[in-house]
């Protein structure tokens, strides 16, 4: 956890205003993910991606916490889980952006997109299909260019 006080301070508003209680193991979560989704960096986190993580800054919360708090944090609304084609979940953030993802089916690196012709043509069939559409999700799954590069490496 860092030792900014605003930033602690805007962990527990957010925490309280959904209704949960500031714990440690909850703000730590909470923090960890709000700094990846700041930096820009792997958005896409599983359980054992966040206890790992945990452990590196040497903060002591089992893995059953970190599963019971991203499925607190995910009834509250805070993140949003994913299952990218495997039977691990993976968790984002929930910033109320709406974006597709695509996923490398062999290192499972994970890319956001937005394409606003996707989004003008999924409305076009749920109409002509007769429904009112209230939400979706798309996940494309391929080979991204660094596995290809190392598979084609390897059949050198």
């Amino acid at each position: 956890m860092s030792g900014n006080e605003h930033e602690i301070s805007d962990s527990e508003k957010e925490l309280k205003s959904v209704g949960l209680k500031a714990t440690a193991p909850r703000m730590c979560i909470l923090e960890l993910f709000q700094r990846a989704h700041d930096a820009g960096t792997e958005r896409h986190l599983t359980a054992e991606d966040i206890y790992k993580q945990l452990l590196a800054e040497n903060i002591e919360v089992g893995l059953a916490t970190v599963y019971r708090v991203l499925t607190q944090f995910e009834s509250a609304g805070l993140i949003v889980r994913h299952y990218f084609g495997n039977d691990r979940a993976t968790y984002e953030v929930d910033d109320g952006a709406h974006h597709d993802h695509i996923v490398c089916t062999r290192c499972g690196r994970v890319e956001e997109f937005m394409d606003k012709e996707i989004e003008k043509r999924q409305k076009q069939i749920a109409n002509r299909m007769g429904f009112d559409l209230e939400g979706h999700s798309l996940s494309l799954y391929g080979v991204c260019a660094d596995c290809r590069k190392k598979e084609k490496d390897r059949q050198k």
